[in-house]
């Protein structure tokens, strides 16, 4: 009977691989490719009764962040790269795979989820277990580095050095990969969100000024890099005076953001270095021929590619399509998954 349940479920579902992460999800459906990628926010309303009702989802939820009367709250419920809230990421995650199946009831897909190396196992049970709960079938976890260098297209599964660096909004994972596991690897919790909140940080202390965590992202995009430019940029900046407690405008140059940015961008380049010396000898040689690649948003930050081979003498180049890497590796498991299940998370 259960066997029967099972076989009908696996008719009207179609697998997914999902990059659960803390500033976005994307969804990579079997034999159709991305089909998902929005903000991982939940707007949630509390009827003043206690119960709490799921009010958007993604893009609209992330639209309402810091503009929220009382009785409704803009949440992240995906924390350094974790599940900080669990009923609402269980929320998140239904409506994602609703999403995926265009509304369908009988839908119990079998799902790929990346996780970072660093995680513990409560951390990873957790995963398992919100997903589960969100209606998936079977639940497989993959290590965000594993799945990054897939998607990157790095031959990791050969008896060579391959080096990857993916920069989410929660967590940097650095990794040196070969035959298809990770050999050393280091995962710290600086990332694109740390960079938004020192960007905050800095306007606050230098002109008193407070922006959103919206705007703090939108000035990173615009005018942050990580590395001198010949010509710098500007771009102007709303927020409130914190003197005057009125509206205010202000110019910052890329040149102040690069500096606001040096404490995490400097974690992400130790975090580098300090893997690269407890590599072994054999596959040092290999990522010297072949170098560094770099993937996940934070990726995109201008020349940050620049600085890390500066500091490290090695070459390094970004991914052809940094910010889909994670999923599109998940995904490639997913279409190979009897070739490619070794490389998930055993339990």
């Amino acid at each position: 009977m259960l066997k029967a349940l099972a076989n009908l479920f696996s008719i009207f579902s179609t697998d997914l691989a999902i990059d659960l992460g803390t500033a976005n999800t994307l969804v990579y459906q079997l034999g159709k490719g991305i089909t998902i990628n929005e903000p991982s926010v939940v707007a949630i309303l509390n009827d003043g009764s206690g119960n709490r009702r799921i009010l958007a989802v993604g893009h609209e939820a992330k639209a309402m962040i810091g503009k929220t009367p009382d009785h409704i709250m803009a949440i992240r419920p995906i924390k350094d790269g974790v599940i900080a809230d669990f009923s609402t990421t269980e929320a998140m995650l239904k409506y994602f795979i609703a999403k995926a199946h265009n509304r369908k009831t009988l839908v119990r897909p079998r799902i790929i989820i990346c996780i970072p190396s660093g995680v513990t196992e409560v951390e990873r049970r957790a995963v398992e277990e919100s997903a589960l709960s969100a209606g998936a079938r079977e639940v497989y976890l993959v290590e965000e580095p594993i799945a990054a260098a897939i998607g990157a297209d790095m031959p990791i599964t050969d008896p060579s050095g391959n080096m990857v660096v993916d920069i989410g909004g929660g967590t940097t994972e650095v990794a040196v990969i070969s035959l298809g596991g990770i050999v050393i690897s280091k995962s710290v919790r600086i990332a694109g969100d740390k960079m938004d909140e020192a960007i905050l940080n800095y306007l606050k202390k230098k002109y008193s000024l407070l922006v959103g965590e919206i705007m703090s992202e939108q000035i990173k995009i615009r005018v942050g890099d990580a590395y001198p430019v010949e010509q710098p940029s500007s771009m102007e900046v709303k927020g409130r005076d914190l003197v005057r407690g009125v509206p205010r405008t202000i110019t910052v140059t890329s040149t102040e953001i690069r500096e606001a940015l040096q404490e995490p961008i400097r974690a992400i380049v130790d975090a580098v270095k300090s893997t690269l010396e407890k590599t072994p000898p054999e596959l040092a040689a290999d990522i010297y021929d072949r170098g560094i690649v770099l993937t996940g948003g934070g990726a995109l930050l201008r020349g940050l590619d620049k600085l890390i081979n500066k500091e490290t003498g090695l070459p390094v180049q970004k991914a052809e399509d940094p910010l889909a890497c994670v999923v599109l590796g998940s995904g490639k498991i997913l279409d190979q998954f009897d070739h490619l299940k070794r490389l998930l998370v055993t339990r």
